[in-house]
């Protein structure tokens, strides 16, 4: 009988740091970065939300066509990067997006030109190139850091999303009393200048440098384990190692598998259907937060564009924490169900928080934690651990499709949610968009659920297996 993985591999944990290299730390910031500029000019749309709708038509479409971006792409990008090199592709996004956003925001104003038609052409091209970016820089952690603390290292790292939320919220507010226009200059300027950043500076795997790739320095057990998956198709992750997915490769270069081979890897399609109901919430409040607080409260924008901020705060302690904790575990779902029960509670009271900016912050980081943790914990460690599973031997050229099937299928939830919720709020009012959202975020619950009661049961028989052996 084996010996339970709680057990032996704890010494894997304690090898992150002494793992760790300048060469992994600069890897970290690059990927961090690159992702939070890419997000901060998604963010400079939200924030200036009230200007440009009263900017261009009354049309309430105007305030949510443009945020149906086709986050399909997705799909496309993971399937690219791992074919092609990863920092190419990633550069080529940023840079590309940056130049459609000044067009799209900044051009657009200065000639005063202004067609619906043309807007939404500009921003479905802007989705089209900003799905490079996630896969991208997962993949590219993933080749750098194996399981052993992966869910403290992607909970912190993950956290780039919310730091460029809160980059762009404090950049918009900075500039937007000179206009909108120069809000979405500023964020495409600092975007354009990380991508070629990015170019000449990012390492997509350690054998760019001479160093040995994931599974490659397996001198013991400890090691070895470190670099296995939290994600596996049976209990008795012992056996059946000879099963692959793949055909036997006789090369030494792993070759990328399919799509369809990707979604049919053990979790894959779970994860992907509760991260749809997901990322509509958390996305909901990205786009909508400061737009909420002025109309809901009355404050001016530039007060609800800084107050929002609070949300990715509480996002950002709530990946990190519950990220260590599910190392700890050595499970994932568990810290996610217990986490977004407690999401369930607080959407209920910040949908009643009372006038009052203090409370309201407070309560609104409380929401952050708890949905926003959960969020980046799915999006980027679970995502690693579904694509470095058993079934693809650790094969790195997997790891871009499955984060791009994973966070593809959520953007499409979020896509169709910010839709929803412009039909909900203006037909039944913003307290019926927040049971929208206790709706969905107990779908996610439902979606991790058989996942949820076979790592229960892996617990409960290593804490067997432990006093067995102890």
């Amino acid at each position: 009988m084996s010996v339970p993985g709680i057990l032996r591999r704890q010494p894997a944990n304690r090898s992150l740091v002494s793992h760790c290299t300048h060469h992994h730390i600069a890897v970290f910031l690059l990927t961090f970065f690159s992702y939070s500029l890419l997000h901060a000019s998604r963010k400079t749309f939200s924030n200036v939300k009230v200007s440009i709708s009263s900017q261009w038509t009354p049309s309430y479409l105007n305030t949510t066509a443009v945020e149906l971006q086709p986050y399909e792409g997705l799909f496309v990008s993971g399937i690219v990067g791992d074919r092609l090199d990863l920092r190419w592709v990633l550069s080529f996004g940023m840079c590309s997006s940056a130049l459609v956003e000044f067009v799209f925001g900044t051009l657009t104003e200065w000639l005063h030109f202004y067609n619906k038609w043309f807007y939404c052409c500009l921003w479905i091209v802007n989705g089209l190139l900003q799905s490079t970016g996630w896969p991208c820089v997962v993949a590219i952690m993933g080749n750098w850091f194996g399981k052993a603390g992966r869910g403290f290292v992607f909970g912190l790292w993950s956290a780039c999303a919310s730091v460029g939320n809160i980059l762009g919220a404090f950049l918009a507010s900075c500039v937007l009393q000179y206009g909108y226009e120069y809000a979405f200059l500023v964020t495409a300027s600092v975007q354009f200048a990380g991508g070629i950043i990015v170019f000449f500076g990012l390492l997509i795997s350690p054998k760019e440098v001479g160093l040995p790739e994931l599974g490659e320095e397996q001198e013991g057990g400890a090691e070895e384990d470190a670099n296995k998956p939290l994600i596996s198709n049976n209990e008795e992750d012992e056996e059946d190692q000879n099963y692959s997915i793949q055909a036997p490769d006789t090369s030494n270069q792993p070759k990328a598998i399919g799509f369809f081979q990707a979604c049919c890897l053990p979790g894959v399609l779970l994860y992907s259907l509760a991260y749809a109901c997901l990322k509509l919430v958390n996305y909901s409040f990205f786009f909508w937060l400061p737009f909420y607080l002025s109309n809901n409260f009355g404050w001016k924008e530039a007060e609800a564009d800084q107050l929002s901020i609070w949300y990715d705060v509480g996002g950002i302690i709530g990946g990190t924490i519950q990220g260590l904790i599910s190392d700890m575990l050595q499970k994932r779902a568990p810290v996610l169900a217990i986490s977004l029960l407690l999401a369930i509670g607080s959407l209920f009271g910040y949908s009643r928080s009372p006038n009052s900016k203090p409370i309201n912050a407070f309560i609104m980081a409380i929401t952050g934690f708890f949905i926003g943790g959960p969020s980046n914990m799915i999006s980027s460690a679970i995502s690693a651990d579904l694509g470095r599973q058993d079934l693809v031997k650790g094969n790195s050229e997997a790891l871009a499709t499955v984060t791009g099937i994973v966070d593809g299928t959520g953007s499409i939830g979020a896509a169709v949610g910010q839709y929803l919720v412009s039909v909900i709020q203006d037909n039944l009012g913003w307290m019926w968009v927040f049971y929208f959202f206790i709706l969905m975020t107990s779908s996610t619950i439902l979606f991790i659920s058989p996942l949820l009661v076979r790592e229960i049961r892996l617990l409960l028989r290593e804490r067997h297996l432990r006093r067995r052996t102890g």
